[in-house]
């Protein structure tokens, strides 16, 4: 069995395997509801595992750009101009976090 809230059309809104306090009946855990449930709710988490990998991803695209274009591997200006503008923006933006260090506290205590 497993613990859920449902809204006011029945629909699942939670799945738990313990009680909790907004909880509004339990079900088997075969339930079809249950289980489109909890497929749903996984399929949410990895693609929020995804963005997050795709967000982290950009800083090392970044990062190779900036090094293949200081090793003289590729010229800035051989980039696409969309893309050179967007990483002008970016930069930009780094540079600005950068000097806001002073007020955010040491280096330690920065967010990535």
């Amino acid at each position: 069995m497993v613990y859920v809230q449902l809204d006011e059309k029945q629909r699942i809104l939670r799945v738990e395997q313990e009680p909790f306090t907004s909880m509004t009946k339990t079900l088997p855990q075969d339930n079809p509801d249950v289980q489109a449930w909890l497929a749903s709710h996984a399929l949410n988490n990895r693609l929020i595992d995804l963005q997050r990998s795709d967000l982290e991803m950009v800083r090392v695209l970044e990062d190779l750009v900036t090094v293949l274009v200081d090793r003289g591997v590729i010229r800035y200006t051989d980039l696409p101009e969309a893309a050179r503008r967007k990483l002008h923006v970016r930069a930009e933006a780094r540079a600005t976090l950068d000097g806001l260090s002073g007020l955010l506290g040491d280096a330690d205590e920065r967010i990535p």
